[in-house]
């Protein structure tokens, strides 16, 4: 295929942008389709943004929001959406925290009443901090602590391959960072990060734009302004080392390892970036790619590999730094060296040799086709859109994945396997320590 050709096309979104005075961003994304909206807000706060002593504090706070706003009281948000035949929750990311909800369009400004209402002020009280820090120590408990595997590799890695505390740190947070929290620390961390300026509201669906628009300014054209907070910058040097590291993990059965490379900046060199991501599918999506046919398949030395851009799987909505990631699960007995060893055999094969005939373009279809499945639903479509806003101010980019990613070359994937030696190479194992009884 020719450099710069697509056989993939773009998809076209109709989106409409503004901003209120208050400085809040809004994306309107109509789709006439089904009679569903989608709403989401997006802060610009997530893991890396919380302070030292206060680890696993964005996720706390992503809790906290759910409890009741400044003329609602606790769980009447749940009621709300529920009893509209809607659904809701809210996610925190290393570069971001979402929230939304998904309701019958005629029940779009009861959304917007909501999302508005906790915008103004969540309710920060004594009680409501300690039970959601309960909560959240319930939830390091059940996926981290008592579970085979838990936190690896997104919170294995990290402290492995990065210095400093943004991104190094334990995102779930510690109990001790947690027990201590306080509500002046609360109503800081709400103060200075869920301002208007620090926000992006999408809304897509079954909408008319003059009637949206109308409603966003009526609910959230009176929210006080604040400005976005300064984003610090997170960058670090890469590793001019190999680093690895190994834990025992008392209640996994069999052997696992996890390795990650720094690739391009996700947003200020896209060019460079996406070609990490086609090849990290190319090497392990499907039984036909590099990884497998050679590590599960035929020298059977692991069970399954796994590998994605952005330690918690998110190709187009993370910040630099982050990292291409390949994983693995081991047969008992299994050796980690020897599997690091074929990995790194088949990065110098691919990087030399090059593609197989079609592999490329079966790999940029079956990406293009998740990328579109993603998206097909208002509420992944409209989450995207907000983050693409919040973070490269081009919702509309959206469509242009699909094409974007059939653009990528063969000497391009080759150069970027080129790039993933072992002295730049971060890597963690897991010690079986005798599994579940």
């Amino acid at each position: 295929m020719a450099a710069g050709r697509s056989r993939i096309p773009a998809t076209k979104h109709s989106v409409e942008r503004f901003t209120l005075d208050n400085g809040l961003r809004v994306v309107l994304a109509p789709d006439r389709s089904a009679p569903v909206v989608g709403v989401a807000v997006v802060y610009d706060v997530g893991i890396r943004s919380e302070p030292e002593g206060r680890t696993g504090f964005a996720h706390l706070f992503e809790h906290l929001m759910f409890q009741g706003s400044e003329n609602l009281e606790k769980l009447a948000h749940f009621r709300h959406v529920q009893g509209a035949g809607g659904t809701f929750n809210g996610s925190t990311h290393l570069d971001y925290t979402d929230y939304w909800e998904t309701l019958p369009s005629n029940a779009l400004e009861r959304a917007l009443f909501l999302e508005a209402d906790r915008m103004r002020g969540p309710r920060l009280t004594e009680e409501n901090l300690r039970n959601q820090v309960d909560v959240v120590k319930e939830e390091i408990r059940v996926n981290v602590l008592n579970r085979p595997y838990g936190g690896f590799p997104w919170l294995r890695l990290p402290p492995v391959m990065f210095d400093t505390f943004a991104n190094a740190h334990d995102g779930y947070g510690s109990f001790d960072d947690l027990e201590s929290a306080s509500i002046a620390d609360a109503t800081d961390f709400f103060d200075r990060y869920y301002a208007c300026g620090n926000a992006v509201l999408a809304v897509g669906g079954d909408l008319d734009v003059a009637e949206a628009t109308a409603l966003v300014e009526r609910h959230f054209g009176d929210v006080p302004a604040r400005p976005a907070p300064e984003r610090p910058s997170f960058a670090e040097p890469d590793l001019t080392g190999e680093r690895r590291e190994s834990y025992t993990d008392k209640l996994a059965p069999l052997p696992a390892v996890a390795a990650a490379w720094r690739v391009p900046d996700p947003i200020g060199d896209f060019a460079g970036y996406l070609p990490y991501v086609v090849l990290a599918e190319v090497l392990t999506d499907g039984d036909a790619s590099r990884l497998v046919e050679r590590l599960v398949l035929r020298d059977r030395s692991v069970t399954s590999v796994g590998g994605y851009l952005g330690l918690m799987g998110d190709p187009f909505d993370v910040r630099d730094p982050t990292a291409m990631v390949l994983q693995a699960h081991l047969p008992p007995g299994g050796g980690v060296d020897k599997v690091l060893q074929t990995i790194d055999e088949e990065l110098d094969r691919l990087a030399t040799d090059g593609l197989a005939a079609d592999e490329l373009a079966r790999t940029q279809a079956r990406m293009a086709t998740h990328l579109l499945r993603e998206t097909d639903a208002v509420l992944g479509r409209t989450l995207q859109m907000a983050v693409l806003e919040q973070q490269r101010g081009d919702p509309g980019l959206l469509g242009e994945l699909p094409r974007l990613v059939g653009e990528v070359t063969e000497e391009q994937v080759r150069a970027a396997a080129a790039t993933l030696r072992p002295q730049r190479r971060a890597a963690v194992e897991v010690v079986p320590g005798g599994g579940a009884r």
